[in-house]
C-alpha cells in the first residue's frame, strides 16, 4: 500500500476538497477526453448526486465545476480571474478551455442537482455529458469525488483503480500491525519507511516538496489570522481568529496567564486555517479541506511554543502524518460524505498526534498509540454543515482536533506504547460507523445541527 505525502497534502482551493477541488478536476479530466476524442462537442452537461447535490451550492460546487469546464485546476486557482470568467460565462453561456472549441454551457439549465437516490459508487457522484449541436449525448462519464480531492471514473472505481497502484515500494504496509512489525524489522522510523517509499516511486524532492507544503500551510494560516471581516454564504459568521490572537498576544508574559491558555492558541492557529477555507482561499488539504486546520495547527504549536523545536523537522512530521493517513484511507474513508466528520477531522487528528508524537521523539509504537487515541475519541462524529458551508460546525470542529491531537501525542509518550486498542482496530470501528450512519449526517444538511439551528 502506497499514498505519497503529496498526495495527501495538495494545495488547492476551498471551501471543499471532495465538493470543490473533486468537481473541479473532475471536469479537468473531461475535458481531457473530449481533447483525444475524434469528434468535435458543440455543448456540455453535469449533473450532481448525493451530497454533491444537497450541500453543493454551500461548498462551491457548481462555481467549481464551471470553472472546471473552462479549464480551471485546484493547484493554479487564480481567484481574481475565475470570478471574470464565471461572469463572462454567465453572459455568454459558453465555456472556452484551452485546446477545444468554444462549447455551450448554460450554468442554469446545464448543471443540474439530482435530489433523488445517490449514484450506486460513492456519496459524491456526478455526471459530465457532452452533447452535439441538436443537444444530443455523444459521449458521458460518471467521476467520484471520494474525499480529499481525489477522483475516480466509475470504471477505475469498479475496477479498483481507486487503491494503490505503481512501482513495488521496500515497505508495504497496509496496516497499523505491519506498520508496525517493519519498523522493529528494519530498524526504520516511521517517518524513514515512508521516505524510502516515496523516493522508491519517484514522486520528486521530499524535502523541498515537504517544506513548500508547509510554507502554502502557514501563508494560509497567516493570512486567516490576520483577516477579518463576515464569512461569505449567508450565516454571518464572524472570523474570529484575528481578535482572539491579538488578547494573546495582549496576554502573553502575564505572571498570571493560565496554563490551559496554550490551548487558545492551538485552537486559533487551527481556526485561522478554516476561515481562509471557508473564505475559498488557498489551502492544503489534511488530509481534506473540511480537515484542513488541525494538521498546520499542531506544527504551528510545535514550532512556536516547544522548547528546541527546528523547522528540519516538519518533514518528519509530514511524513508521519502522511503515513497514518494512507491507512485511515485505505482501510476505511477520509470522506465526510462516506463516513462523517469523524473521517476528517477525526483522520487529521490522527495524523497530527502521530505527526507531533514523532518529532518529539516518539518510538514507533507510542506513535501509533498517539493516532489511535487521537482517533479514537472522535469516533461517531457526525458531519452536519449548517446550510451546507463548511463554517459551522466545521472552523470549532478543526479548533478542537487539534487540540486532541496535541492531548492524545502528550498520552502517547507517557507511557511505552503498549495499549489496548489497536489503531487497526480504531480505523475498521470508524469504517463500521461510517457504513451504518445514517445519510442525513454525513454532509447532507438533513440532520444534525444542520437542521437544529436557525441558518438563515
Amino acid at each position: 500500500m502506497f499514498l505519497s505525502v503529496f498526495d495527501v497534502f495538495k494545495i488547492g482551493v476551498g471551501p471543499s476538497s471532495s465538493h470543490t477541488m473533486g468537481p473541479m478536476v473532475a471536469a479537468g479530466r473531461f475535458l481531457d477526453r473530449l481533447r483525444a476524442a475524434p469528434f468535435t462537442a458543440q455543448g456540455l452537461r453535469a449533473t450532481l448526486y448525493g451530497s454533491l447535490a444537497f450541500t453543493g451550492r454551500g461548498h462551491a460546487t457548481d462555481r467549481a465545476v464551471i470553472l472546471g469546464l473552462a479549464g480551471y485546476l485546484p493547484d493554479r486557482f487564480d481567484a481574481d480571474a475565475a470570478e471574470a470568467t464565471l461572469m463572462d460565462i454567465a453572459k455568454t453561456k459558453r465555456v472556452s478551455p484551452t485546446g477545444l472549441t468554444p462549447l455551450r454551457f448554460d450554468p442554469e439549465a446545464d448543471l443540474r442537482f439530482n435530489y433523488d437516490a445517490p449514484l450506486p459508487g460513492h456519496a459524491n457522484g456526478m455526471v459530465i455529458d457532452a452533447l452535439d449541436a441538436q443537444g444530443d449525448v455523444i459521449a458521458s462519464e460518471t467521476y467520484y469525488s471520494i474525499g480529499g480531492g481525489f477522483v475516480v471514473t466509475a470504471a477505475e472505481l469498479e475496477g479498483g483503480k481507486a487503491q494503490d497502484e505503481g512501482d513495488p515500494v521496500p515497505f508495504p504496509f497496509k496496516s497499523a500491525a505491519e506498520m508496525l512489525e517493519m519498523a522493529r524489522a528494519s530498524g526504520l522510523s516511521i517517518a524513514q519507511m515512508k521516505e524510502r517509499n516515496e523516493a522508491a516511486r519517484k514522486t520528486g524532492p521530499l524535502r523541498q516538496g515537504t517544506y513548500r507544503i508547509w510554507g502554502v500551510m502557514k501563508d494560509c494560516m497567516d493570512r486567516g489570522l490576520r483577516s477579518e471581516g463576515v464569512l461569505p454564504g449567508g450565516l454571518n459568521v464572524k472570523r474570529r481568529a484575528p481578535g482572539i490572537l491579538n488578547k494573546l498576544i495582549e496576554e502573553r508574559g502575564r505572571n498570571l496567564t493560565a496554563p490551559h491558555v496554550v490551548n487558545d492558541w492551538i485552537g486559533t492557529y487551527a481556526m485561522a486555517v478554516n476561515e481562509e477555507n471557508a473564505a475559498g482561499g488557498q489551502v492544503v488539504t489534511s488530509p481534506t479541506n473540511g480537515a484542513a486546520g488541525v494538521v498546520p495547527a499542531v506544527i504551528r504549536y510545535y514550532l512556536d511554543h516547544v522548547p528546541g523545536s527546528s523547522e528540519t523537522k516538519v518533514p518528519e512530521f509530514l511524513l508521519t502524518a502522511a503515513a497514518i493517513a494512507g491507512l485511515v484511507k485505505f482501510n476505511a474513508s477520509i470522506s465526510g460524505a462516506e463516513a462523517g466528520c469523524q473521517a476528517e477531522v477525526g483522520s487529521a487528528a490522527a495524523m497530527a498526534a502521530a505527526g507531533l508524537c514523532a518529532v518529539l521523539g516518539g518510538t514507533p509504537e507510542q506513535i501509533e498509540n498517539a493516532a489511535e487515541i487521537a482517533l479514537e475519541h472522535h469516533l461517531g462524529m457526525t458531519c452536519d454543515p449548517v446550510k451546507g458551508l463548511v463554517q459551522v460546525p466545521c472552523i470549532e470542529r478543526n479548533s478542537l482536533g487539534a487540540i486532541k491531537a496535541v492531548s492524545a501525542a502528550s498520552l502517547a509518550l507517557r507511557g511505552d506504547g503498549t495499549h489496548f486498542v489497536p489503531l487497526d482496530a480504531a480505523i475498521e470501528t470508524m469504517r463500521q460507523t461510517g457504513r451504518d450512519m445514517h445519510e442525513k449526517y454525513k454532509e447532507t444538511s438533513l440532520g444534525g445541527l444542520a437542521v437544529n439551528v436557525p441558518n438563515c
